[in-house]
Parts: structure tokens; C-alpha cells; sequence
């Protein structure tokens, strides 16, 4: 019976939704007008350009890289503190979660608009925007991660003297490896497409270029920007794979 009202009710919730974006049916009639507008105007592919882009593809990765690298060197100690298991005392564990909340509230591109003022257009507010989001997600992402492991491990290093760090490092640490290297490469994909979303607002890589072309109806460009995004998002997610392969 539960099941049946939880199903009702996701129902109820869909077309409640639905009716407040104007969703209809009728609007996939449309769909053939798209389609020729990105037949038409996107291809083939321009890559005239492909100097230029390939060293923004680089840039965007670079700012992904390098602020999913920090936000996970932060966020992965500081977990330990806002899991209930692990943390010394209730005060951090709020204070922790209270952090990472705020954080990952914030949208990145909110962000790098407060960032723009002081350290001017470039990939640095994009970094410094995803580091502090990041950080957030991480956060919750680790400490759950903690929460929900084995508790035999930490009970057998404890039971041998083992002091809370060591609780950590070989109690805890080992089992929650493969999930936050599964977690990195996720925020890494997400890391990318955030790019192109803070290029908008002057913040550097392909975004930005992908953007400026945009508005000067240079489709084609944008069709092969598009196509190295693609590429970057592919090529991380094999990598990420492959290395949980190895680690797992």
C-alpha cells in the first residue's frame, strides 16, 4: 500500500511540475525545426580555428584539474570531522556540515562574479569558484561516505590501541579509496561543463571562446568546440574507469 501512494504520489508531483513549465506534448512537433536548424547551420564543422581552441580545451582542463585537485585535498580531512563516526565532538560535526552547506549552496557561477571584481576576467575566479563549491560537494559526499562504511575495520584497530588517527587512517581510509576516487573524476566531468557555463561571464577556456563565437553566429566554430568538449568529458571518464580498475 505504501508503495502504491509513494507511486501516486510521484505521479501527482510529475504532472504538478510539469503543468508549472508549460510542459506539453504538443511541443516535440516542433522538434523537426531543430533539427534542420543544427543540420543546416552546424555542419560541417569548422575547425579553421583549431589552435585556438584546442589551447582553450587545455586552459579548461587545467581549471578543472587543478580546483577539483585542491577541493578534494581539502575536503577529504576534513570529512572526518563532519561524520558522526569519525568526528571528536558534536560542535565540529555541526560546524563542518554548516561549511560544507554553505558552500555547496553557493552556485559557481555566483561565485566567480564575486571574484571577478578583485582578480579580474580569467581562469582564476573560475578556480577559485569551483574549489569553494567543490569543497562542499566533496564534503558531503566523503562524510557520508564515512558514515555508511564497515565498522569492523575501525573496531579491530581500536581493539589493538589504536588512537582515533589510526582509526582513521587504517580503519576508514582503505574502504572509502575507490569511492572518492569514483567521486573525483564525476566532479572532474562536472568540473569541465561548469567551464563552459563560467565562460559566460569572462572567465577563460573554451567557455569563453565557445561563447564569443556563439554570439557572432559562428555555429560551425561552435559545433567543434562542442565536439572537443565531448572529447575532454570522454576522455576523463575513461581515465577514471581505468584507474578504479587498478585501485579497486
Amino acid at each position: 500500500m505504501n508503495k502504491i501512494l509513494l507511486l501516486a504520489l510521484a505521479v501527482l508531483l510529475l504532472i504538478w511540475s510539469g503543468r508549472g513549465v508549460g510542459f506539453d506534448i504538443a511541443l516535440f512537433r516542433d522538434l523537426g525545426n531543430t533539427y534542420r536548424f543544427i543540420t543546416e547551420q552546424w555542419f560541417p564543422l569548422d575547425p579553421a580555428d583549431y589552435e585556438i581552441a584546442l589551447q582553450a580545451a587545455v586552459e579548461t582542463l587545467q581549471i578543472s584539474l587543478f580546483s577539483t585537485m585542491i577541493a578534494i585535498g581539502i575536503a577529504l580531512p576534513a570529512s572526518f570531522f563532519a561524520a558522526r563516526n569519525s568526528t571528536p565532538a558534536r560542535w565540529l560535526y555541526d560546524g563542518f556540515r554548516f561549511v560544507f552547506n554553505l558552500f555547496r549552496a553557493i552556485p559557481e557561477l555566483v561565485l566567480a562574479l564575486l571574484f571577478i571584481p578583485t582578480l579580474g576576467l580569467g581562469p582564476l575566479p573560475a578556480v577559485m569558484a569551483l574549489i569553494i563549491h567543490n569543497t562542499g560537494v566533496f564534503g558531503k559526499m566523503i562524510s557520508e561516505t564515512i558514515e555508511a562504511i564497515d565498522r569492523g575495520p575501525q573496531e579491530a584497530v581500536q581493539s589493538v590501541g589504536g588512537t582515533r588517527l589510526l582509526v582513521s587512517l587504517y580503519g576508514i581510509l582503505p574502504q572509502i579509496v575507490p569511492l572518492v576516487i569514483s567521486h573525483f573524476f564525476y566532479r572532474l566531468e562536472v568540473a569541465i561543463r561548469t567551464c563552459l557555463i563560467l565562460g559566460v561571464v569572462g572567465a577563460g577556456g573554451l567557455g569563453q571562446l565557445l561563447y564569443n563565437d556563439f554570439k557572432q553566429f559562428m555555429y560551425q566554430k561552435v559545433a567543434f568546440e562542442v565536439l572537443l568538449i565531448m572529447i575532454l568529458v570522454t576522455g576523463v571518464d575513461y581515465l577514471g574507469a581505468f584507474i578504479r580498475k587498478r585501485v579497486s
